[in-house]
């Protein structure tokens, strides 16, 4: 048996719940985990795992064993990078996922430089506005707005992205500018509706002013789970949009889309880079979200944290 491979099977294993997910993270078979786990079991005479069909939990042993084995494998990884440059520290895969509006206004951009900076390193981006499973799809950070759902996620929180209602120049002359968020209730207004990833509800629009709230639940004509596909259908006129400003200044920059309701308020959609819990943050990973805190502080419509 080799124990740092046992170590780091049973580590994955404990993460992830499942033998399954922790081999796929390893990139290994199923077969290669649960021998490791095994062996790793029969050296310590010790049960680390309650497995059934359905589930695998981790013993009273095996939660504190898990906690010494996490601090050593951070330990080996440190004693590698210390023995290593600064550039050969900063070099492999790293794997991120980002909703798909901020990577195609902000981050793709920006990755020209990041590369001339760190040509070794190998980024391999999930882009989507679902919420991947950090530990089960071995994803290094995620970067995600609104609060997270996920309180286990080790999180920084990196901006707060201004918010703003806009629509369409042909649906303006179709249905008329709102003056009040009340007018939005109304049957001759349309809102487009954003369907949140885990619930599948649409979450009503809240704006303030002078004291006042009001909160907008609308009339949906249409409702998606992606971030682009709701700008695209802001600008196509089928309805009102609450959007995060960054995404929306491009469209009112080149008349696609028209800002509505001056004077009034939405509060801002807090920004988190999250991480998976108990892993050690490699150079690389820290160096890229010190380049992502970078680039978003260069974006006006996003204000630091």
């Amino acid at each position: 048996m080799d124990r740092f491979d046992a170590l780091q099977a049973f580590a994955r294993v404990v993460e992830t719940g499942s033998f399954t997910k922790a081999a796929r993270a390893l990139d290994v078979s199923n077969t290669t985990v649960t021998q490791l786990v095994q062996q790793l079991e029969a050296r310590l005479r010790v049960k680390l795992l309650h497995r059934t069909t359905r589930q695998v939990r981790v013993t009273d042993d095996g939660a504190a064993y898990y906690e010494r084995v996490v601090r050593l494998l951070a330990d080996l990884e440190d004693a590698d990078t210390s023995l290593s440059d600064a550039a050969a520290a900063l070099r492999g895969r790293l794997r991120v996922d980002v909703p798909s509006p901020l990577a195609r206004l902000v981050l793709v951009p920006a990755l020209p430089d990041f590369h001339a900076r760190y040509p070794d390193i190998e980024l391999h981006l999930g882009v989507s506005d679902r919420m991947v499973d950090v530990i089960g799809d071995h994803v290094d950070c995620v970067l995600r707005g609104g609060e997270l759902a996920d309180s286990t996620l080790m999180a920084r929180r990196v901006g707060e992205l201004a918010m703003g209602m806009y629509a369409a120049p042909a649906y303006l002359q179709r249905h008329g500018r709102p003056t009040h968020p009340g007018d939005l209730a109304d049957d001759a207004h349309r809102m487009v509706g954003y369907l949140r990833w885990r619930s599948g509800r649409i979450a009503p629009v809240t704006l303030h002013r002078d004291g006042e709230a009001v909160a907008i639940h609308g009339r949906h004509a249409l409702a998606v789970d992606d971030g682009n596909a709701y700008l695209a259908a802001g600008v196509a006129g089928l309805g009102v949009l609450c959007v995060p400003r960054y995404m929306a200044e491009p469209s009112v920059t080149r008349g696609e889309l028209m800002p509505l309701l001056d004077g009034w308020r939405v509060d801002p959609m807090p920004l988190y880079l999250a991480f998976p819990p108990h892993r050690h943050i490699s150079a690389k990973l820290r160096t890229f979200i010190d380049w992502v805190v970078d680039v978003l502080a260069r974006q006006p419509a996003i204000a630091p944290p």
